[in-house]
């Protein structure tokens, strides 16, 4: 438990500054810069398994039909959410997509609760209350469907819940995963350069680099999150994210400029009230659980 809470405390630590380095490529469309996120992914964990010498496992799964159907689910989800965080991050939705990962936590109760029969205690069931009312709160200061917020914590959420239920190797996961998705996105590059639409060719070195480097910041925060998974309930995981979004709220208003309103700012702060209290019960529960 206490290696899982490490995990995913760094795993969120990076997810929560990747709007830097996405805003990089502004002028890249979301779709390209995709296509280079899985391929260079693809290539960064085939060498890392092969250092690991871990070439049977990728073998034995693709020996597996059930493997390879849960694989392929959580390869498109995956990806799904990258396309969709890229697009919102570098037209200005910063705040959209803090509040997608702000409502994750309360989709993996949810999705904890119905697939994995865990049971949060009172306190859990009250601290998950008071983020649903400001969630609504947030929701409806917004002004209209929160479409982007929506989608990011449906195909994390349920990549979560997919990656739970695999007994895997977090870097042999995460390659089977990216080659599920490599095939569409080599066919998206030939289909760039034969319409002659492809611009990330076109950047300078430094930034062809950066983008090249987008498999090594891609796999490292997935592999710390799929340990993490393997290690604590997937209600408990879910709160412990609320690192990510609140690190996005802040580069959101002091280095995007982004407008953030006082009623949004309440319903902030009720998510953390809210994680505080889950956070409390969850220990007390714990406490009670090693004194019986």
């Amino acid at each position: 438990m206490n290696n899982g809470l490490v995990n995913a405390i760094i795993a969120y630590i990076m997810w929560g500054v990747l709007p830097l380095y996405w805003k990089l490529f502004n002028d890249v469309p979301a779709g390209e810069i995709l296509s280079h996120r899985v391929v260079w992914s693809f290539v960064f964990m085939g060498i890392l398994v092969a250092v690991q010498r871990r070439w049977g496992d990728m073998k034995r799964i693709a020996a597996s039909r059930s493997q390879l159907l849960s694989l392929a689910a959580s390869g498109l989800l995956i990806a799904a959410n990258w396309l969709i965080f890229i697009w919102a991050v570098n037209n200005g939705h910063v705040v959209e997509t803090s509040i997608g990962y702000y409502l994750n936590p309360l989709l993996n109760v949810l999705l904890a609760v119905v697939f994995l029969h865990e049971k949060p205690n009172h306190g859990q069931w009250l601290a998950i209350a008071i983020a649903s009312a400001a969630v609504l709160i947030i929701a409806i200061d917004y002004g209209r469907f929160p479409w982007i917020s929506i989608s990011l914590a449906t195909t994390f959420g349920l990549y979560g819940l997919a990656k739970k239920k695999m007994v895997q190797d977090a870097s042999v996961g995460l390659l089977s995963e990216t080659a599920v998705v490599l095939p569409i996105a080599l066919g998206y590059w030939i289909y760039l350069a034969a319409t002659g639409e492809s611009t990330a060719w076109t950047l300078s070195p430094s930034m062809l680099i950066g983008l090249l480097l987008s498999g090594v910041v891609t796999a490292l925060p997935l592999l710390f999150f799929a340990r993490a998974a393997a290690r604590m309930p997937l209600s408990t995981l879910g709160f412990v994210q609320y690192i990510g979004p609140t690190i996005m709220l802040v580069l959101s208003v002091f280095v995007f400029k982004e407008s953030v309103s006082p009623v949004l700012l309440t319903g902030f702060a009720l998510i953390w009230t809210a994680l505080v209290v889950y956070a409390t019960s969850s220990i007390r529960g714990a406490k009670l659980a090693k004194a019986n």
